[in-house]
């Protein structure tokens, strides 16, 4: 009997324990388990979903900018010896100097600009889907000509007030949501100045601070995987911004040259769109491609000229600069993360969803090297 039971523990530790497919299967079966159990409490999820409701929103606002200006913030006071509550009270106030600026200079230009532009957008559609049909007279585009028309006269009704009773009705009933979202921006809009006060102010502390609720054996590993995860999202946020803040000056300037209406309005919204990587420029282009098309045929050649100028400069010299190779993820994987984060949590999941498999991608890769150390993988791959 001995023998057969130490048979039995021998084969169950060969085949099971010390198999790394099995053990590995057996992790995700766990994980995938737990991660039904909480999908079925409904009521487990319903406060934390109204917390980050509420502190979501400021956080966010906050840590971006907290990766904008940490860099400067650092530099100035290794440079000049200057207090860092000091410095960071002169940021502020630079700041707010400059919103103060742009709300009486370029905020009413901008407004000016879009609603000109949505006055004239049902002119500008018309007159772009007149040139398609002449270009393409084939019956391939008539097909989804009646969908595209009645979505775009829809559209132009709801923002022109042609459906304003409709609208007026959805708002009453919906009055009490509209408050509450109002709100939560506003409490937002609030609140994050003083977050990210704070966390200029002690944010190199946080993790040294967090770290004192982890075991002590596993402080080290924690503070690595903190450190990582700070330097992929900071290259990340950073890049991303900069790279679409030049992007929304070259069309800007690029519009302006050529004399394109609304060029302050389609350069900014070019750069906005661009924190959508590989897909935010095209969809840029279709407003200006629109406009572009209604003035004259010269000016669409203008626009596209424009356009190609623009990817050349950003993809050959503004990119690499900036981005680098910093996230080290291959395009294609890039593509599917958009694709499936944007089919789940919508624009939010598209825009974050990058950031999210980079911080995903750093905890998987400390778990695997840990694995590595604490089981018998390497005595198998030799």
């Amino acid at each position: 009997m001995k023998r057969t039971g130490h048979r039995l523990t021998s084969w169950f530790t060969e085949m099971v324990l010390n198999n790394q497919v099995v053990v590995a299967l057996m992790i995700s079966l766990l994980i995938l388990l737990n991660l039904l159990i909480l999908s079925r409490l409904p009521g487990l999820w319903t406060p934390i979903r109204s917390l980050f409701d509420i502190l979501g929103i400021p956080i966010i606002i906050a840590g971006v900018g907290y990766y904008l200006i940490n860099p400067l913030v650092d530099r100035l006071q290794r440079r000049f010896h200057v207090n860092r509550l000091v410095t960071i009270t002169g940021i502020f106030l630079i700041i707010i100097g400059l919103i103060v600026w742009g709300l009486f200079t370029i905020v009413p230009i901008i407004q000016e600009q879009f609603l000109s532009l949505l006055r004239n957008w049902p002119r500008y559609w018309d007159h772009l889907e007149a040139f398609v049909l002449q270009a393409f007279p084939g019956a391939t585009f008539k097909e989804f000509r009646g969908q595209i028309t009645n979505l775009n006269q829809d559209l132009a009704a709801v923002l022109s007030g042609g459906k304003q009773s409709q609208f007026m009705k959805l708002s009453l009933n919906s009055l009490a949501s509209f408050v509450s979202h109002l709100s939560t921006i506003l409490i937002a809009l609030i609140t994050a100045p003083f977050i990210l006060f704070y966390l200029l102010k002690d944010g190199q502390r946080v993790p040294s601070y967090l770290a004192h609720f982890v075991p002590y054996r596993m402080r080290e590993s924690f503070l690595r995987i903190l450190t990582d995860m700070n330097r992929q999202v900071s290259n990340y946020v950073r890049g991303q911004l900069t790279v679409a803040f030049f992007v929304a000056v070259m069309f800007s300037v690029g519009y302006g040259i050529i004399g394109l209406k609304f060029a302050l309005l389609l350069g900014i919204t070019s750069g906005i769109l661009n924190l959508i990587p590989y897909l935010g420029s095209f969809l840029a282009m279709v407003p200006s491609i629109v406009v572009g098309a209604f003035i004259s045929p010269v000016m669409l050649i203008k626009v596209l000229i424009v356009f190609v100028i623009e990817q050349t400069l950003e993809g050959r010299v503004i990119s690499p600069l900036v981005l680098g190779n910093t996230l080290s993820i291959h395009p294609v994987t890039i593509i599917f993360i958009l694709l499936a984060s944007g089919k789940l949590f919508g624009i939010v999941g598209v825009i974050l969803g990058i950031p999210g498999y980079a911080v995903l991608k750093v905890i998987l890769t400390e778990l695997f090297h840990w694995y590595r150390q604490h089981s018998d993988f390497e005595k198998q791959s030799e």
